[in-house]
């Protein structure tokens, strides 16, 4: 099979360490986005992936996409036009200093791209599999269409499509709500992932959950799995994750399923001493599409998915730089950390 995720991947500029903007006069330079980051994640379980974007024609671009090229990701429908690449600052935080996002993706290249840029024939030639997130309709109004048309491509060529709600508050202002488009979306989409806020903003679909507090309620994530499957027929996996932020370098994580038989919620991994939790939930879709496409369970993949979001949180960047090897280890209970010779 061949996965095809389509989105924007931007230039990430970190600060140092823990350190606040601008604390050095420096900043660490790499690449990320939610689209790109599940495609890295398959290519290095072996799946054959491609990514679809728009890139301005310069040397950033071209250093971009020779990374991608790099993990084994297709990159021959990324495309050239005008504007510019997106770019987001990140500052990490520590303790009960939370970390901070300012993105700086106004006129991307993949915001002003129409949607008559796309040839879908060739982007959809031998894919199976379509991935996307809520991100890139926020984006703009372009990209809303594309993101529309993407998956309206998809459903008309048999490709299962899988759509990560990704709220971002600070990406809809283009004078568009974001249920107005992700509900369309989520009615032609057939693997849900998101987290309780996504489905309440993305939606409109909501349960008395307490994301504040110390303890989940299982019960509570089973009735909302179940209202996003009666609202969204079409829909055979819903899957949304489950953390307790108790600092920033110190999280509970889970994850639960349903698929409209069963209901699993996974194992618990009390992560501390986090390097880097961007990108964990992009590991975690990538995980679940691994296993939904590998393993005879839904349960064993969702294991695999939240294992996978597990290790991201100890590796800097977006990028999760795991085998399956290690993921199917931390699975199987060996997570000690110990060296391996």
């Amino acid at each position: 099979m061949k996965v095809t995720a389509l989105g924007e991947i931007m230039l990430r500029l970190k600060s140092p360490g823990k350190e606040r903007f601008f604390q050095s006069p420096a900043f660490e330079a790499t690449f990320g986005g939610g689209e790109a980051n599940v495609a890295v994640s398959l290519a290095n379980y072996g799946m054959a992936t491609d990514f679809v974007t728009v890139l301005p024609n310069n040397v950033i671009a071209d250093e971009c996409i020779r990374e991608l090229a790099g993990f084994g990701v297709g990159t021959g429908n990324i495309m050239r036009g005008d504007g510019r690449m997106g770019i987001y600052y990140l500052e990490t935080g520590s303790g009960p200093r939370p970390s901070k996002v300012v993105y700086d993706r106004e006129y991307s290249s993949l915001a002003l791209a129409s949607v008559d840029m796309y040839d879908w024939d060739t982007i959809f030639s031998d894919t199976t599999w379509l991935h996307i997130t809520g991100i890139t309709p926020a984006i703009s109004q372009k990209g809303a269409d594309v993101a529309l048309r993407a998956v309206t491509e998809a459903n008309m060529r048999g490709i299962t499509v899988s759509c990560d709600l990704n709220y971002r508050k600070n990406l809809w202002k283009y004078g568009v709500e974001a249920k107005e488009v992700m509900t369309k979306i989520a009615s032609m989409t057939d693997v849900i992932i998101a987290n309780e806020e996504d489905c309440q903003k993305s939606l409109g679909i909501a349960v008395d959950v307490d994301v504040t507090a110390g303890t989940i309620d299982d019960d509570k994530y089973m009735e909302l799995t179940g209202k996003v499957m009666e609202a969204y027929p079409n829909a055979k996996i819903v899957a949304v994750t489950l953390r307790e932020s108790i600092s920033a370098d110190h999280n509970g994580w889970r994850a639960c399923i349903n698929d409209g038989e069963e209901f699993y919620v996974s194992r618990r991994y009390d992560i501390t001493d986090i390097v880097d939790r961007v990108g964990g939930g992009d590991a975690f879709a990538a995980g679940l599409i691994y296993g939904l496409n590998t393993y005879d369970s839904d349960e064993k993949a969702l294991e695999f998915a939240v294992a996978a979001s597990c290790l991201k949180h100890t590796i800097p960047g977006d990028f999760n730089r795991v085998s399956v090897s290690e993921v199917e280890r931390l699975m199987t209970g060996d997570g000690s950390g110990r060296v391996q010779r």
